[in-house]
Formats: structure tokens, sequence, C-alpha cells
């Protein structure tokens, strides 16, 4: 065990679990006054919610000893065997490390979802979907790309959630986007965010907390790490920009809501690749990630749908371009573990790439209708008109956000 190593892991699970509550104050500033705290709550108790899961048995599902390429098996239930020596995936760190870090991700990634429907979903359904999600969308994927499975096994390349985490909520967000239906009064009344200084601040913890998503998928404080963490500023910076150069020439004038989801935009597209590809290409991916994203949500309206927080746009839409930048950009000689992609050589590459994107979309949107159909006949998933109307923090918390 390599105490350097340890330290840096410890810090970047810190950093990962930091971008949870930044996601809720990302996503409580975008949305109404009225349902501020339905929403953070929505992101923050995933923190509790999945952490049970991972110990009881999701870890050994996601990485437990493989089972034909599709899931792991429950040898490590309840943590069984997962201790404080080096294990199967770091051979410098604690097994017990490598099991927190991935729990942050676990949390994540249901959180991400949250911001489809928020302002119309009850409670409770909130809360058996993502046991249900967590347990039959997303730890089944991991296993597919990080746990020995059979993206993995092809020469998939993901280096830190592009198709685990985006793609796959992502494609979630518009099965449960179309499933919910609009808000009331979408597209007629005005649903501007109330507090774009919080969401502004959310953003700012996303990206401080991405270092760690992404340089700690290194798994060592090595070069790849260092790679990941400049990739990961300089892409972001460049979406960003993007972003904004998109939306001043559309719509006039830049905003701060744009330079936040731009950002975002970027993070999301260098995740798969931070660990593969140059600094040059991460600004490449970057510009492309901030203008793609932008259109993709401003198609929302043209197409019909209510994806409250545009999770669609960004994630969705942004994690396949990130996972087919990755086809594109990879090269050996940034990491040797990789592979090279299209533009250095290997076009097979970007075809893998490609085939694992649309088989996780598929799967993702597959078994979240499944589940959400579940939901809505065990509990109903929308909350009435009248608690809409109201609002659901006090309709589903008795609490309001602000006493002005």
């Amino acid at each position: 065990m390599d105490t350097g190593d340890t330290a840096f892991m410890l810090i970047a699970t810190a950093l990962v679990m930091l971008m949870t509550p930044g996601l809720a104050l990302f996503y409580g500033g975008m949305v109404r006054s009225k349902n501020v705290l339905s929403t953070v709550l929505q992101s923050f108790v995933c923190l509790g919610v999945v952490s049970i899961i991972w110990v009881v048995y999701g870890y050994s599902l996601a990485f437990g000893p493989d089972v034909n390429g599709l899931i792991g098996n429950l040898d490590w239930a309840g943590l069984a065997g997962v201790g404080l020596e080096p294990g199967k995936y770091s051979a410098t760190i604690p097994h017990l490390l490598f099991c927190a870090f991935q729990l942050m991700f676990a949390v994540i990634t249901p959180a991400l979802i949250t911001g489809t429907f928020a302002e119309r979903v009850k409670f409770p359904a909130f809360l058996l979907f993502t046991v249900l999600w967590s347990t039959l969308v997303y730890l089944p994927v991991c296993h597919w790309v990080w746990g020995g499975g059979w993206i993995s096994a092809h020469g998939g390349l993901d280096f830190a959630g592009g198709t685990v985490i985006h793609i796959n909520s992502g494609a979630a967000a518009l099965v449960a986007a179309l499933m919910f239906g609009k808000r009331k009064g979408w597209g007629k009344e005005s649903f501007h965010p109330h507090n774009l200084t919080m969401t502004m601040l959310g953003a700012g913890i996303l990206w401080f907390g991405w270092f760690g998503f992404n340089a700690g998928s290194a798994l060592s404080a090595n070069g790849v790490a260092v790679n990941a963490f400049f990739t990961t500023q300089v892409a972001t910076g460049a979406a960003l920009l993007s972003w904004l150069i998109a939306e001043w020439l559309v719509q006039g004038k830049p905003t701060t809501l744009g330079a936040a989801s731009g950002a975002i935009a970027g993070l999301v597209a260098i995740t798969p690749g931070a660990g593969f590809v140059t600094p040059a290409s991460a600004v490449l991916i970057g510009l492309v990630a901030g203008a793609l994203c932008y259109f993709a949500v401003l198609a929302k309206s043209r197409i019909g749908y209510d994806d409250a927080l545009d999770v669609v746009g960004v994630h969705g839409v942004g994690g396949l371009w990130g996972a087919l930048a990755t086809g594109l950009f990879a090269t050996t000689s940034v990491n040797a573990a990789g592979k090279n992609g299209l533009f250095f050589g290997n076009p097979q590459l970007l075809g893998i790439q490609a085939m694992d994107a649309l088989t996780t979309i598929a799967y993702s949107v597959v078994v979240t209708f499944i589940i959400l159909k579940v939901v809505d006949l065990v509990i109903g998933l929308r909350v009435s008109e009248e608690e809409e109307e109201q609002g659901l923090d006090l309709t589903q918390h008795s609490e309001i956000g602000y006493s002005l």
C-alpha cells in the first residue's frame, strides 16, 4: 500500500462527495422558490439511500466477481472481504477506499436525474425510483464498464463516467420527462430560476469536486491523474465560453445561467476521455460541447418535452459527445493503458464507443420506463395539480425555503 496514493484518493473521494451537495445547490437555484427545498433534498437524500444500498449489495453487484459479463455476484455483499488491504482494482490503496470512491459516483448519478422531474414528483415515488433505478440500471452498467463486464472486455473506454453516469442518467431523464409530462403552465407561464446566485455557487462546487471525479479515477497520484486534472480544467473553460458565445449570438446577451450550464457541459464531455486525451484535444472537446449542449437545450421547447433542469441536453448529449470524442482523440501517448482513437490511426475505437453508448441508452430507456410504470402503479408519480400549484416544499415537506 502506498501512503501517497492513499492520501490522494481520500481527498479525491471527499471531493466527489461534495459534488452531490453542489448539485443540490445548482438545481435548487434553478427552480421556483416554492420548490427549492424539495429539489435540494432530492439530491441530498441520495447520500443516505445509495450509501445503504452500496454496503448491503450494491458494491458487490457492481464490482464483485463477474457473472457472464453482465453483473457481479454477491460474494462481497455486506462488504464481506472488502478490507484495508489493497484489492482487485488497485494495488496501492485499500480495497475499502476504492469502494468508498466508487460509492460517491453511485450517489450522484440518480441525483442527476432529479433535475428532469423537478417541481412535480411525489417524494415517496422519488425514493422508490431511486432504489429501483440504482439497483437495476446503475449497478449493471457500472459493472459492464468498470467491474469486468462486457464493455471493458471488448475495449470500450470510459475514464471517469461518461457512459456509466452521464449517458446513463441522460437517457433515463428523457424517459422520465416524457412519462411525467409537462409542469402545470409550462410553455404559458414564466419558469425563471429563482436564485441564480445559488446556482452559480453550486456550479463552482461541482467544478471543484470534478477534479476528484476525473483525476481521482487514475486511482494513483501519477501522471495520468495530472493529465486528467488539466484536461478537466481547459475543456470546462472552453465549453463555458462556447456556450456563452452561442447564446450571445442567438439571444443577443450572455447570461450567468449560460455560463454555469456551459461549464457543466464541458465537465460532462471531458469525463470519459480526461485520462486518455491531450490538453489540446480537451479544448476542442469543450468548444464543441458548449455550443452543442446549448442547441440541444433550445431544442426541447421545439420538440415539446419538459426536462425541467436540462438533464437530457447537458448530461445526455454532453455525455454522448464525450464518449464519441474519446473514440476520436484518445492516444496512448497520454495513457498506455488506453487506446488510440480515430485521429491517431485507430478508427475501430470510435465504433466501439458508439456501440457502447447506444447499448447503454437502449438499456437505460427500457428499464427506466418499466421502473417508472411500476412506481406509478404503486404510488403515483406526480403530485396533484393543487399541490403543484402550492409548491412541493409545503405539500411534500411542510417547510418553506425562505421567510422574507
